[in-house]
């Protein structure tokens, strides 16, 4: 996903923009802060670094952490919470590095004021992240508050429900142009569609959050902030092609549609109760993105005939048509019985998954060629 995050960056202005490992860096002024959070669909989290330098014992981490001037960014009313993440052979948990910062934060609060902060958890002023990378001690502050993956407009899942930041970076990895129909035959709670149709009419993906991390920073400024959602407001657009969910569960329809609602798409978005392999003249050529059961954790009665079924809808009824479709299960997959014009692999939460293209053609592959040739 790391080209496809640095794609969105470099669209929105961002400068300096270096794909690394499960994250991408770049530069820009407050204002892209904003916009960055407010409108990137495959980021989780947007950190500001405030501090780099080398520990190897616990001592050294405790010192660096100490050194750091915390009343720029808190007070003692101020409630903090420190994220701690490890790849390195001088700290094996990043628990105890998470607890070694908070001391060090608290105890230059206690020897300066007397007092010392409060820790919360789940709703902190002020989120903080210490990443160790072998020896060196990456300190930023978490600009974001909640992972950017919960767009807050309220949506009901299903059991095994895709990530909103994978939903969307599966779209781009598609290559939609937003140029032709967007159909999810197994739409279960909507998130595939409900994704689509806000990248479709440019619709900022945190449109309906109103709390973000750095609005507890004391250079907040609420001007800009409103500045940056009008323009990102004025820059949603039309669009005329259908998106269309689809599912067998009566359930899954009502929350879908439920969360069509409360995203506010319900004239953007069409969900139908329908079994995938009862969908007979579906709309003009368009792209198929989709993520059926693996038989993990929804179980199926028979998988193998299952994904068969998959293959013989996609020859029957969507000739013309793209499609995309995600699992972890490749040996259900062989079933399908068409070849993959495109493998990459992606992760589901902790599944490694394939995520693979198939060309559907109307009438047959020879046939398109013998055309192409006369």
């Amino acid at each position: 996903m790391e080209p496809v995050l640095a794609e969105e960056l470099t669209a929105m202005g961002a400068t300096n923009v270096a794909p690394a490992r499960r994250a991408v860096s770049f530069e820009g002024d407050k204002k892209m802060l904003y916009r960055a959070n407010l409108e990137l669909r495959t980021g989780l989290r947007i950190l500001k670094p405030i501090k780099q330098f080398t520990a190897r014992n616990e001592q050294q981490l405790y010192d660096g952490i100490y050194a750091i001037d915390w009343s720029q960014y808190m007070d003692l009313k101020s409630t903090f919470a420190i994220d701690g993440v490890t790849s390195s052979q001088f700290f094996n948990h990043s628990k105890y590095v998470a607890l070694k910062s908070k001391d060090a934060l608290v105890d230059q609060f206690r020897e300066r004021e007397g007092k010392r902060p409060n820790v919360n958890p789940v709703t902190p002023d002020l989120r903080i992240n210490v990443f160790i990378y072998e020896h060196t001690v990456h300190v930023a502050l978490d600009s974001s508050g909640d992972s950017l993956h919960k767009r807050n407009h309220g949506r009901e899942t299903l059991e095994a429900p895709i990530n909103e930041v994978l939903a969307a970076g599966m779209i781009k990895l598609a290559g939609w142009n937003c140029d032709r129909p967007f159909l999810d035959p197994m739409c279960g709670s909507a998130t595939i569609p409900i994704e689509a149709a806000m990248l479709a009419y440019n619709i900022p993906s945190q449109i309906h959050r109103t709390d973000f991390g750095f609005m507890n920073w004391p250079d907040f400024d609420s001007e800009l902030w409103e500045t940056v959602r009008k323009e990102a407001l004025d820059r949603v657009r039309e669009f005329d092609h259908p998106i269309v969910g689809f599912d067998s569960d009566f359930q899954a329809v009502r929350i879908a549609e439920r969360n069509v609602v409360q995203a506010g798409l319900e004239n953007k978005v069409e969900i139908k109760r329908q079994k995938f392999e009862r969908i007979s003249e579906p709309s003009p050529a368009g792209i198929i993105v989709m993520n059926p059961p693996y038989d993990e954790r929804l179980a199926m009665d028979d998988i193998y005939d299952f994904y068969g079924m998959i293959g013989d809808q996609f020859k029957k009824q969507f000739g013309g048509h793209q499609a995309w479709i995600i699992s972890s299960n490749m040996d259900a997959i062989k079933s399908i019985g068409l070849r993959a014009s495109k493998k990459m692999t992606l992760f589901n939460g902790p599944l490694e998954c394939k995520f693979l293209k198939f060309e559907l053609y109307a009438g047959s592959k020879k046939q398109k060629y013998k055309n192409k040739e006369s």
